[in-house]
């Protein structure tokens, strides 16, 4: 495994994390353990949670894992999030965290989905970084840290602060473009820098023939391909990868035992090579799927990736029809209040996708009748 300094926080993390969004049977939590345990075999020892993944059901699962860790005298660090803004809420949430995951204090705490200024001045207001501050006086917190979801160059505001030590944002092979500037402005900091979604949300990896220009080897897979490309950036601290099972995660492992560094015109060969259609396509964060409407707009969402990836509409009724069994006039159920769009956390011009995959499903119904 290699390891990098996390900003300036002193602590060595290893470039690949441990992501725990994307478990394929939660409630199995032997397997979910399991997962770790493999990771942690491979030299893992960073772990990234929330309250809001599977539920709770994540942060217990990694306080079972954690109980083994600490039996086997595994090292490890634990990154986590809240969402809340006023001192007795985030006091009261980490508390329940702590007895929830079977550890003394987060390693790495962060100020969780900053997806528009707006929402992190209604936060600052609300006395959150008051409240951080004085967990990691009682170290409770080991490092005050950030999840930004902002694009462009509006993170500068929040790393204007200068009580962040580390900074989690989107960063992957296909979406760079639009995350260029806040990587710069984290790297400008010398912050601890981890990616999420380096695999695209699962996109890369299911679209091999499609995303077959960014690998540098004829042996390689396109998972060790999109890593290698983020750990080529020695800026990155890691790449957070969500694992659905034990097979994936012995893929990332292999991904890092096989590493070395891409030479500068690799990535440059490979940033030229990407379209703009790749540039907004959904990651399946699911955070949109709380429509008042009942819409599954994750699926909707995931559809509407394989249009803009295949170039058809055909590719997209096919996707909603074998592997979701969700009609395209779903998305007709849309009332535009604007829910989904505040929730996006890439800013995806959710209402207007819905529309066109309602006049798609029309249109199609049509030509059958």
């Amino acid at each position: 495994m290699i390891y990098r300094d996390y900003g300036k926080t002193g602590k060595k993390v290893s470039i690949l994390g441990f992501g725990s969004m994307r478990f394929k049977n939660i409630d199995k939590t032997d397997e979910c353990v399991e997962m770790m345990l493999e990771a942690a075999r491979g030299g893992v020892n960073y772990y990234d949670t929330a309250p809001g993944y599977f539920g709770t059901k994540s942060e217990a699962v990694f306080g079972e894992a954690f109980t083994e860790f600490k039996r086997k005298n595994i090292p490890f660090y634990c990154a986590t999030k809240t969402h809340k803004s006023d001192e007795k809420s985030i006091r009261k949430e980490i508390e329940t965290q702590l007895r929830r995951l079977n550890i003394d204090a987060v390693d790495f705490y962060h100020i969780w989905c900053i997806t528009a200024l707006k929402d992190w001045h209604k936060r600052k207001e609300k006395g959150v970084l008051k409240a951080f501050g004085k967990l990691k006086d009682e170290a409770l917190i080991g490092h005050i840290c950030v999840s930004s979801h902002l694009i462009g160059d509006q993170i500068k505001d929040l790393l204007m602060e200068g009580v962040f030590e580390g900074v989690l944002f989107g960063y992957s092979a296909y979406n760079f473009n639009i995350r260029q500037a806040a990587f710069q402005a984290i790297t400008a900091h010398n912050l601890g820098c981890v990616v999420m979604n380096p695999l695209g949300g699962g996109i890369i990896p299911e679209n091999p023939g499609i995303f077959d220009f960014i690998k540098t080897k004829f042996d390689e897979t396109i998972v060790e391909a999109a890593l290698r490309f983020i750990y080529s950036h020695k800026e990155i601290t890691a790449a957070l990868v969500g694992f659905g099972n034990k097979n994936e995660v012995q893929e990332a492992l292999k991904a890092v035992e096989s590493y070395h560094e891409m030479p500068a015109k690799e990535i440059e060969r490979i940033k030229s090579r990407l379209s703009d259609s790749f540039q907004d396509l959904c990651t399946g964060c699911q955070y949109c799927d709380n429509c008042s409407e009942g819409i599954p707009i994750p699926k909707l969402m995931d559809a509407y990736n394989h249009r803009r990836l295949y170039g058809t509409d055909q590719a997209m009724l096919e996707r909603l029809n074998w592997h979701w069994g969700v009609p395209a006039l779903e998305a007709e159920k849309c009332i535009e209040c604007g829910q989904c769009e505040q929730e996006c956390t890439q800013h995806l011009p959710i209402m207007e996708r819905l529309k066109e995959i309602a006049a798609i499903g029309r249109k199609s119904k049509g030509k059958n009748r």
